[in-house]
């Protein structure tokens, strides 16, 4: 009987081994699928930059605090140049998303041909809107209300089915667009002018050298203008990010003494570039950080950061021994003070996924104390400035170029309900 009940306990504990080995071996599994997988991390709105206010909600107190604000006197809300509409992988072949930006409404589709196209959403014969029903065939894209068909090219009206003849000025407005780094962007410019420069390919994305490890996506409740200008107020990269990025985004905790064993260093500098890429500026950053005041050379980060027009700039991060990448920011106005960022980044192959999912969080966090600053602030057209602010001014005055004498501004007003 003893011998038995001997037997019995080792099977028992050579099962609970194997069991736990199993377990082990599971949650291994799934911790590298999660790693391998690409980071996808999307802010609604007012769920990142504002304050909580006792008794209300999160979206309750973003709604006050929008509706307290003042805008102060804004620049012309939708500077001349390229924006990213979505990703290519958004709009398949045959594919009609509707679209709100840049205080337009528009339609983006793709015909059976793989070509993209963005057009206004409303049919000029009764004010349909194309991309709520609207269907496309070969490179046309069909009203829903009563079958008008208008070609991708041109936006001309190849087809009315009950009509004997279609009139040579029926048209529907088309917008130009390109498809880059696996995007869809749309040209804007006030007068309807042609682009004057093109967005860069990024070779190694184009090559898949770098592959995609993920992306973060913000509604920013700030002028267009406020985001890029960050690049050459290189006086707040101490205060607003030198603390530890273990202490979050909050910015009531980010200076607690807890985490003062943790300090970023940046030091960065910020030039516009001549001619024939005076429609781009670049920005050296060179980060490091100490731990119990030594410095930890594992965090060692060069970027460089080239702006390209008003919404788009390509973030290229350089490792001692953890390699390159790219972090691909893009700014596209939704309303006069309403932007839509997203961040995706690419990465070496044969760098483990984990290490670019880092390095994009500790950016997500670092942009998410920017984002309350934006959110609460006032746009001044006339800063108090002191010398060591000299970059911003100059900025002002490079960024001046995306905006035409015809370019459309929006009155002073209290709060950010357009």
């Amino acid at each position: 009987m003893g011998s038995g009940w001997c037997g019995e306990e080792l099977l028992a504990a050579g099962l609970g081994r194997w069991a736990l080995l199993f377990l082990l071996l599971l949650l291994l599994v799934l911790l590298l699928l999660g790693c391998s997988r690409p980071l996808a991390l999307r802010r609604g709105p007012g769920q990142v930059g504002y304050l909580p206010v006792p008794g209300l909600s999160r979206g309750q107190a973003a709604r006050r605090a929008r509706r307290a604000r003042r805008s102060g006197s804004l620049p012309p809300p939708y500077p001349n140049g390229w924006y990213r509409v979505l990703d290519s992988a958004q709009l398949p072949r045959g594919a009609v998303r509707g679209l709100a930006l840049l205080g337009q409404q528009l339609t983006a589709f793709r015909a059976h041909d793989g070509q993209a196209y963005v057009v206004d959403a409303y049919c000029p014969h009764l004010g349909a809107n194309l991309g709520a029903g609207g269907r496309v065939v070969g490179n046309c894209i069909e009203c829903p209300f009563h079958g008008w068909l208008f070609r991708g090219e041109d936006g001309k009206c190849t087809h009315i089915p009950y009509a004997a003849k279609v009139p040579d000025f029926a048209r529907v407005r088309t917008w130009p667009c390109c498809e880059v780094n696996g995007m869809l962007l749309l040209w804007y410019h006030c007068e309807g002018l042609d682009p004057t420069w093109a967005v860069p390919e990024q070779r190694e994305i184009v090559t898949r050298e770098w592959v995609f490890r993920g992306q973060t996506e913000h509604l920013v409740d700030a002028h267009i203008q406020e985001i890029p200008e960050n690049a050459a107020d290189t006086a707040h990269l101490a205060f607003l990010h030198g603390p530890a990025i273990l202490g979050g985004s909050d910015l009531r905790y980010t200076r607690s003494r807890l985490w003062d064993f943790m300090k970023h260093t940046w030091k960065a500098e910020w030039q516009p570039e001549p001619a024939p890429d005076e429609h781009c500026s670049r920005m050296l950053v060179q980060h490091t950080a100490t731990i119990l005041g030594k410095h930890f050379s594992l965090l060692d980060l060069t970027v460089t950061a080239r702006q390209v027009g008003p919404g788009l700039v390509f973030l290229i991060f350089k490792h001692a021994f953890l390699g390159r990448g790219i972090i691909l920011q893009t700014v596209t106005p939704l309303e006069p003070l309403l932007q839509n960022v997203v961040h995706k980044i690419y990465y070496q192959k044969n760098v483990p996924a984990i290490i670019p999912k880092f390095i994009l969080r500790a950016e997500c966090i670092q942009f998410e104390r920017d984002v309350t600053i934006w959110n609460n602030k006032q746009y001044l057209s006339k800063p108090l400035l002191v010398r060591e602010d000299s970059s911003i001014q100059k900025h002002r005055r490079w960024y001046a170029q995306f905006y035409s004498e015809k370019s459309k501004r929006v009155p002073a007003r209290e709060g950010l309900d357009w």
